[in-house]
């Protein structure tokens, strides 16, 4: 490769994020002896069109000082921070319209045709998902996970039919801190499969 006419490397393709990923509700790594796996089958909520998107923005807070007029190295503060995951979902299931309305589980008059969701008063524990998370593939077929944790849904329900068209309801989750923590940093972890090595391919311990 010639210098400066670009920044492709060898390991660049393995380096590349393709595809829409999938999306999880509660997904979760499990040790059993010496090995291990992740509950990706188990968790996944359902399929998407048009893909998802995942924000996690630092709030920074600039000290402001007399005479310093331009930004300055060291006068910045780490005072927040963000964490959301926007999802088009192209599959319904009864889980994510009570997230999505967070409403709750009626009694249904046709219970053997139908479940049924209905309005509640207030937010409730069980409103948080536990975590959602986003799997996304290398073009190597190496797995990227990224979790936020106590995901609440926050964008409400909506959903439009049209002729020759599938229904999208588009969810936005925000994560959030547990209230027995310090509650000055958000629970989300982004899990990057390890750097590849000229014997062959990194993270080939991944369970799919």
């Amino acid at each position: 490769m010639k210098e400066g006419i670009n920044g492709v490397s060898s390991v660049t393709p393995a380096n590349i994020q393709f595809g829409a990923g999938t999306i999880h509700k509660g997904l979760t790594y499990t040790t059993s002896g010496s090995s291990g796996s992740w509950n990706f089958a188990a968790s996944c909520v359902g399929a998407t069109s048009g893909g998802s998107k995942l924000s996690i923005v630092p709030e920074v807070t600039k000290v402001e000082i007399d005479g310093a007029n331009v930004a300055t190295k060291g006068l910045e503060v780490k005072t927040g921070e963000t964490a959301t995951m926007q999802i088009n979902f192209i599959e319904l299931n009864t889980s994510l319209i009570k997230a999505a309305t967070m409403g709750k589980d009626g009694t249904s008059e046709d219970s053997t045709n139908y479940d049924l969701v209905e309005s509640k008063a207030s937010i409730e524990t069980g409103d948080y998902w536990t975590n959602i998370a986003f799997v996304g593939v290398t073009t190597d077929g190496r797995k990227i996970i990224a979790i936020l944790e106590n995901a609440l849904c926050t964008s409400g329900f909506e959903i439009e039919g049209k002729n020759k068209e599938a229904g999208i309801v588009s969810c936005t989750f925000e994560c959030h801190a547990d209230p027995s923590s310090d509650m000055d940093k958000l629970p989300w972890k982004i899990y990057y499969p390890k750097a590849l090595t000229s014997g062959g391919s990194g993270g080939s311990g991944q369970t799919t």
